[in-house]
């Protein structure tokens, strides 16, 4: 099945590793111009490599931190230097600190809107103009299965995340007249490094797999399948939705 990606640019966002890495090298074997991101320079020049060995395409490696505000207006800055404009728009970040609500800060809960809410914010704004200018564009967000039913133990995530869902499904109303699709993608336990740390911490994650009706945890490559069939041309009558790739 020919997706309709060969050309196209896709911005992911934290994609040197887990989630990000896996839905960026999907892409890139779709025939895509990938743009990645990540905190890691070394990690992220090393995903660099490893997708363009495999894919024999171009990646461009852009570091910084998207919860930054300064660190976020440098990556776009160097993005559109060389883009006039991102085709697909992947928001993607790292999970906030796990916790019970009277444990966490008010620290806690500024640090996880810069991190969840602000950073899709802010690449959402950038992208939307040669989005509608060319009437064709992709945006999609990676939430989480909290979305629809809160995880235990994870307030901010829950909380944070559900409103990056409403803004997503408020722009699929608000740009659609636009031929710009906008959705959300929640990945539910998936085995990367994420939900490695959380079982560590907190011991009930790793029995978390007796309640998946495919008893399993999934893999970053299923997750990735369905993040780039929502970035592709056959699924050019989806928006709004949120897709749960949780088993």
């Amino acid at each position: 099945m020919d997706l309709g990606l060969k050309g196209k640019v896709a911005f992911v966002a934290a994609s040197s590793d887990g989630l990000g890495k896996a839905v960026a090298m999907e892409l890139a074997n779709e025939g895509a111009t990938i743009i990645i991101n990540g905190r890691n320079k070394a990690k992220l020049e090393s995903t660099r490599k490893d997708i363009e060995q495999k894919f024999n395409t171009k990646v461009i490696a852009v570091s910084g931190d998207l919860a930054d505000e300064k660190e976020r207006a440098t990556v776009l800055k160097t993005i559109f230097k060389d883009y006039d404009v991102i085709d697909i728009l992947v928001t993607n970040t790292g999970g906030p600190v796990s916790g019970k609500f009277e444990d966490l800060s008010m620290s806690d809960w500024n640090n996880t809107y810069k991190l969840l809410l602000a950073s899709t914010v802010s690449l959402v704004k950038a992208v939307i103009p040669g989005m509608r200018q060319q009437k064709w564009g992709r945006i999609i967000a990676i939430t989480s299965q909290a979305v629809k039913q809160p995880v235990d133990n994870l307030i901010l995530s829950n909380s944070v995340r559900a409103s990056v869902a409403g803004l997503m499904k408020t722009l699929a109303s608000e740009l659609g007249e636009h031929n710009i699709t906008v959705n959300n993608v929640m990945p539910g336990y998936t085995k990367t490094n994420r939900l490695l740390s959380l079982i560590e911490s907190n011991p009930s994650f790793a029995s978390a797999v007796d309640e998946i009706p495919l008893k399993r945890y999934g893999n970053p490559e299923e997750f990735a399948a369905a993040v780039t069939f929502l970035a592709s041309e056959r699924a050019s009558y989806i928006t709004g939705t949120s897709l749960a790739v949780d088993g």
